[in-house]
């Protein structure tokens, strides 16, 4: 289930806002920027289907996508307990970072937590399967898709270099962490 939780960036333990609404999540993030929507409506593809199968399924939303933000690329990424150094791949993604474009995921099978840091506040999002998450360029987050990770998404870039992180050096992330499955 998709979810949004708002702290203060000093007190982790006290939501000030927490929904599990998709609609309430989209008003929310709106307000500062972030696009977060639902892809519903499509027969979802095999946790195992071929990269080329999962681009090819989602492409009408995927080129409405690219249309709107210039992005000109998009792959499938696969996180799991095969993945080769995995608990390193999740260190690298937990400390917080921003990037100068934006940070675009759908989730095609899993569950992954964005966590942005926003004018003092902290935004706890839990994604999982058929949400979009834009984090915009320049806005400070990390990702958590928990120390036994299962996900399949859809990453969407305009830089043909692909994920960039400019690392912040703030220890944050240590302070919140993210309730990731």
């Amino acid at each position: 289930m998709s979810s949004l939780v708002v702290f203060d960036d000093g007190t982790p333990g006290a939501a000030r806002f927490s929904t599990s609404d998709p609609t309430a999540i989209a008003e929310r993030l709106k307000t500062i920027g972030v696009r977060f929507e639902r892809w519903l409506g499509v027969d979802i593809p095999p946790r195992d289907a071929s990269a080329e199968r999962v681009l090819d399924t989602y492409r009408p939303w995927l080129d409405r996508l690219m249309g709107e933000t210039g992005a000109g690329s998009a792959d499938v990424i696969r996180i799991d307990v095969n993945t080769p150094n995995r608990a390193a791949l999740r260190d690298k993604f937990l400390s917080e970072h921003r990037h100068t474009e934006d940070e675009v995921r759908f989730f095609v099978h899993g569950a992954g937590h964005f966590i942005l840091h926003v004018d003092g506040a902290v935004y706890d999002i839990g994604c999982t399967q058929n949400d979009l998450i834009s984090v915009p360029a320049g806005i400070p987050h990390w990702f958590d898709a928990g120390e036994i990770p299962d996900v399949v998404a859809l990453r969407v870039f305009t830089n043909t270099d692909g994920w960039i992180a400019d690392y912040t050096g703030d220890d944050i992330a240590l302070r919140f962490p993210a309730v990731a499955a």
